[in-house]
């Protein structure tokens, strides 16, 4: 059976021919609360009009299609991430590429005092953040740490042991850890490592970017770093 495309309503709110069936501008609305409403869908345009010219009645109402789901995924977007740290820790910069069909967003910042692990998670936090409404992302990234903790399911058992290590002491970096699953239940993300300075060409650019972030002059400092440092001691 042809999917219907067009809906001819003969008598309505509205007659005439409409592209949609919900919605402000679809045909449910033009026949809802209307005695008698006379209504047919067909597949093209042209046997619309001729049948509207001259309808016959139904042998029983159309069946609207169904509804659409409640939260559909309306994008399919690229994320490339990466984050960069001089010295580790050190001044730590982020860097990503955002593509999504023929638009390109690229965004970097950085942090006085940081590490590595935390650039990498953040670079993929605020890649997701930039994103407006659902997606399906598909993420890039040249970090094992980050991409191995989710596709092979270590992070499963570091919330199972509620984020503490076997020393008594809170796993290091859970801040972000937390951040990142709660956009991936908004998003759905699929994990992708690429290995890091092999040419890809997206990766480089976040790698640039990271780069020369965590080289700029009074970068704001990562007061949750800095503080489990002040401490605990230093955290990679």
């Amino acid at each position: 059976m042809s999917k219907k495309k067009y809906y001819a309503v003969a008598r309505g709110h509205t007659p005439g021919i409409y592209k949609e069936w919900y919605g402000e501008n679809g045909a449910e609305i033009q026949i809802q609360s209307f005695s008698d409403a006379l209504y047919k869908g067909f597949s093209t345009i042209e046997d619309a009009e001729t049948w509207l010219t001259n309808p016959e009645i139904p042998s029983k109402k159309l069946q609207p299609e169904p509804k659409p789901p409640e939260n559909p995924v309306t994008s399919e977007v690229l994320l490339y991430t990466d984050g960069a740290c001089i010295g580790n820790p050190g001044p730590g910069g982020y860097g990503l590429v955002l593509l999504y069909g023929t638009h390109r967003k690229e965004l970097s910042g950085g942090f006085r005092q940081t590490t590595n692990n935390r650039m990498e998670l953040i670079a993929c936090i605020v890649g997701l953040r930039a994103l407006k409404r659902k997606c399906s992302v598909t993420l890039y990234s040249d970090s094992q740490y980050v991409v191995n903790a989710i596709c092979k399911g270590w992070i499963k058992r570091w919330q199972s042991k509620n984020w503490m290590l076997n020393s008594g002491k809170e796993r290091r970096n859970t801040d972000l850890w937390k951040q990142l699953l709660n956009l991936c239940k908004i998003h759905e993300v699929r994990f992708v490592w690429v290995r890091g300075h092999a040419g890809n060409p997206e990766n480089e650019r976040c790698d640039q970017l990271a780069t020369h972030a965590a080289s700029q002059p009074d970068l704001p400092p990562d007061i949750i770093y800095e503080d489990s440092k002040s401490t605990s001691g230093v955290q990679k």
